[in-house]
């Protein structure tokens, strides 16, 4: 299985008044990951849009273990755990320049047709290249 996996400082505008990364900084490290994600498999947004339909996010959930603050690098690392005909289930993971783990995460995305807002089943073609990143078993 193929993950998408990237490496960023922690910067400034990401610490929060209690002096560690902010909840919304995780949810901004996520979205980078997803269109990371649709660019690997050769649909980035301006791309899939033209096809006539664009993902959209219906859960997020993230459970925190450990704060980073700043000084501190994040790896975010990213999978499919799940790929239905029009959704997709995102599994994250986000660690220290320690190798420890400091969050986990999820996210479930749906494919919506652009014009009508309503969802949209994955062509066999376009479902095959979210395949590789879908954890097996």
């Amino acid at each position: 299985m193929k993950k998408v996996e990237y490496i960023k400082p922690i910067y400034t505008y990401e610490i929060d008044f209690g002096q560690h990364v902010s909840n919304i900084a995780y949810v901004q490290w996520m979205e980078v990951g997803r269109l990371k994600l649709l660019e690997e498999v050769g649909l980035p947004v301006h791309k899939i849009k033209l096809k006539g339909f664009v993902p959209a996010l219906i859960r997020t959930e993230i459970r925190y273990k450990k704060p980073l603050f700043l000084g501190d690098e994040v790896r975010v690392v990213l999978w499919i755990s799940e790929l239905k005909n029009a959704s997709a289930t995102m599994r994250f993971e986000f660690y220290n320049q320690l190798n420890d783990i400091v969050a986990e995460g999820e996210q479930v995305g749906l494919f919506i047709k652009v014009d009508s807002q309503r969802p949209h089943k994955l062509s066999a073609s376009d479902r095959a290249r979210f395949e590789p990143y879908v954890a097996k078993g």
